[in-house]
C-alpha cells in the first residue's frame, strides 16, 4: 500500500480556495463557479468563526507541507509566504471581532449581498433560476450579518456613527430605488418572463430584509452606539493596516511621507494650472474652472462608451510596446454603477474562464455631464493598464501560480499601488498630452497623498506638521479631515463626505494606494539598477504583473530581482 505524500504549498493554497467558495459562495461567483450563483455566505458569528477555523486548519497544513522536498523552491516558497501572511492577517481581524461591528458605506456583508447579483450570470433561464434562489437567501444572509452586530452590541464592540448613519441611508436607497420598489426588484425586473412570478416574488422579500435591517439598524443600532468614537486608534488601526497591506507599517513614518508627497504635488499642480488658467491662484479654482468650460462628455450612456473607448485605445497603444497581452487580457467593459454605491469608481475582475470579463464601474452620483480631466487618469487606474492588467493577467496565468495567488490572496495595496503606478507609468509614457489632463492626474494623485495624511492623522490623532497651510499645530479630527480634503480636492462635496465615511469605514485600506505606489516605483528602481542598460520595461512589466499578488513587505525584494 503506498503512502499518501503531504501536499506542497501551493496545493494547500488551492484545496483552501476550493473549501473557502463552499463557505463563501459570493467569492465563488466572482471566480465564475456556477455551482455558487444560488447561494450566499452565513454572516452570523457561526459563519465568520467557520471561516476562521478553516484558516486555522490550512495553517497548520502548510506548516507540513512547507517541510516537504520541493516545498521550499521559489515557486512554492512565494506562494507560501503569501498564504501564511493573509491568513495570519485574517485570523488577527478575526479574534479581535472586527466582524461583530462591520458597518460602514462599502465593504460590509450588506454590501456584499447586493454587489454579487452585479457579477452572477443572466444569460440563460438556468442563470435566472439560480438568480431566484439567491434572492431567496437574502433574507437569512441580512438575518445572519445582523445577529453579528447583535452579539457586537453586547459585547461593547460599536461601529462608528457617523459610517452607521451613512450605511441606514443606502439601506433605504435600496430598499426604494423612487419608483415604489427596491433595488432586487429592478435587478429582477430583466429576468425572463417564464420566471417572472417567481423572481419577483423572491425580490418582494429580498427588498422586505433590507427594509428589516434598515429599520432596526436605525431604531436600534444607531441609538445604542451613540457617541462611540468614529476613530479607531492606534492599535486597532495597526492591525488593519496589516491586514490591508500586507507589512507592519512605520505609520508615523508613512504619516510624514503623506506629507512629502503633498508638498511635492502641490508644486507642481501650481505649475499645471497656471497653464489652464493664468492667474487661477491655486490649482483648485483651475479646477473649478474645468468644471465648467472644460472638455466634458454629456450623458451617462455617452459616458460610458467614451470610458469604453479610452481603454479600448490604450490597449491598442500599448500591447507589443510596453505590454504582451494575451487576447482574452484585452478585453474589458465599462459599466455605469448601480444606484447607492459609493461614490468612487471600481473595477471587478474577471471571472477564472474570462467568461465574465473584467469591468470598470462608474457611479453616477445623479450627474449626467462628466468634465474629462477627471476621468482620464482614473481610467488609466481602474482599467488599462491599471486594476484591469494586473488582475486580468493573474488569472491568464494562474495555471502557473495557485488559484490562491490569482485571486482570493490578493493584498489591496499590491492592487492599489499597480494602479497607481499605472497612472503615473501613463504619464511617464506621454499619455496625459495637455495641461487639463495632466492637472487631472495630479489632482487624482493628490487625492492618495491627502488619504495617507487623514486616514492615518484622524484615526491616530496626530499632530498637523508646523509646515502645513492647515490648521498647524492642531491635532486630527474627522471634522478637520473632511475640511482639508474638501479644500485640496477637485471633487464635489458629496463625493469627499463618501471618501472620510470610506475611511472611517475601512481604517488602513486607503493609504495602500500611496504606499503601494512607493513600493512599485522602489522595486523597478532597483531592477533598473541591477540590470543597467540591459534592462527591458517590457518583460519587467510583464514578469511583474505574473507573479501573483504579494504584501509590501514582500513586493520590493520580488519586484527587485526580476
Amino acid at each position: 500500500m503506498s503512502e499518501t505524500k503531504s501536499p506542497l504549498p501551493r496545493e494547500v493554497a488551492d484545496a483552501y480556495v476550493d473549501d473557502l467558495i463552499a463557505l463563501d459562495p459570493v467569492t465563488g461567483t466572482y471566480l465564475g463557479v456556477q455551482e455558487s450563483s444560488g447561494r450566499l455566505p452565513d454572516f452570523s458569528p457561526a459563519g465568520q468563526e467557520a471561516l476562521a477555523e478553516l484558516a486555522r486548519t490550512t495553517l497548520a497544513r502548510l506548516d507540513e507541507a512547507e517541510r516537504r522536498p520541493g516545498g521550499d523552491s521559489d515557486v512554492e516558497r512565494r506562494c507560501a509566504r503569501l498564504l501564511r501572511e493573509r491568513l495570519t492577517a485574517e485570523l488577527a481581524v478575526h479574534e479581535a471581532d472586527e466582524g461583530l461591528r462591520s458597518v460602514g458605506n462599502m465593504g460590509t456583508a450588506a454590501h456584499s449581498v447586493r454587489e454579487v447579483f452585479t457579477v452572477t450570470p443572466t444569460a440563460t433561464d438556468e442563470d435566472w433560476s439560480r438568480i431566484a434562489e439567491r434572492l431567496r437567501a437574502v433574507p437569512d444572509a441580512l438575518a445572519g450579518y445582523r445577529a453579528s452586530l447583535a452579539l457586537g452590541l453586547e459585547r461593547g464592540l460599536y461601529a462608528a456613527p457617523r459610517p452607521t448613519a451613512t450605511f441606514v441611508g443606502q439601506l433605504g436607497e435600496w430598499a426604494d430605488t423612487g419608483e415604489g420598489r427596491g433595488w432586487f426588484e429592478d435587478f429582477a425586473a430583466a429576468g425572463p418572463e417564464a420566471l417572472r412570478a417567481e423572481l419577483d416574488e423572491a425580490a418582494r422579500g429580498a427588498t422586505a430584509a433590507v427594509v428589516e435591517l434598515r429599520d432596526w439598524m436605525r431604531d436600534v443600532y444607531a441609538p445604542a452606539i451613540a457617541g462611540a468614537p468614529d476613530t479607531v486608534g492606534r492599535e486597532r488601526y495597526a492591525r488593519w493596516s496589516r491586514y490591508f497591506n500586507g507589512t507592519d507599517l512605520d505609520l508615523d513614518e508613512a504619516y510624514a511621507y503623506g506629507w512629502a508627497e503633498y508638498h511635492r504635488l502641490l508644486a507642481q499642480m501650481k505649475e499645471e494650472a497656471e497653464k489652464v488658467l493664468p492667474g487661477a491662484g491655486t490649482p483648485w479654482v483651475a479646477l473649478a474652472h474645468l468644471d465648467e468650460h472644460g472638455r466634458h462628455i454629456e450623458g451617462v450612456d455617452e459616458v460610458r462608451e467614451w470610458l469604453q473607448g479610452l481603454m479600448d485605445q490604450a490597449i491598442e497603444s500599448l500591447d507589443g510596446t510596453h505590454f504582451e497581452l494575451a487576447e482574452r487580457v484585452r478585453k474589458v467593459e465599462s459599466r455605469i454603477a448601480p444606484p447607492g454605491s459609493a461614490a468612487a469608481p471600481y473595477y471587478t475582475p474577471p471571472s477564472e474562464d474570462f467568461s465574465r470579463p473584467g469591468r470598470t464601474w462608474l457611479p453616477t452620483m445623479g450627474q449626467t455631464r462628466f468634465p474629462v480631466y477627471d476621468l482620464v487618469s482614473t481610467w488609466y487606474h481602474e482599467g488599462v493598464p491599471g486594476h484591469h492588467l494586473q488582475l486580468a493577467q493573474w488569472a491568464h496565468v494562474a495555471g502557473d501560480l495557485s488559484r490562491y495567488q490569482a485571486s482570493v490572496g490578493m493584498v489591496s495595496a499590491n492592487a492599489e499601488g499597480w494602479a497607481l503606478y499605472a497612472e503615473r507609468l501613463m504619464d511617464e509614457l506621454g499619455f496625459l498630452t495637455d495641461a487639463e489632463q495632466r492637472l487631472g492626474y495630479l489632482d487624482a494623485q493628490m487625492m492618495r497623498a491627502l488619504r495617507v495624511i487623514v486616514d492615518i492623522g484622524m484615526h491616530l490623532e496626530l499632530e498637523i506638521p508646523a509646515d502645513s497651510p492647515f490648521h498647524p499645530g492642531e491635532r486630527w479630527t474627522p471634522e478637520l479631515a473632511q475640511e482639508f480634503f474638501g479644500a485640496h480636492s477637485s471633487r464635489p462635496a458629496d463625493f469627499v463626505e463618501s471618501e472620510l465615511t470610506r475611511y472611517l469605514t475601512i481604517p488602513g485600506q486607503a493609504i495602500g494606494y500611496k504606499l503601494g505606489e512607493r513600493a512599485w516605483l522602489l522595486g523597478r528602481e532597483k531592477a533598473r539598477a541591477r540590470h543597467g542598460d540591459a534592462f527591458d520595461p517590457k518583460a519587467w512589466h510583464m514578469a511583474a504583473l505574473s507573479q501573483g499578488s504579494l504584501g509590501l513587505d514582500d513586493l520590493v525584494d520580488e519586484l527587485s530581482r526580476l
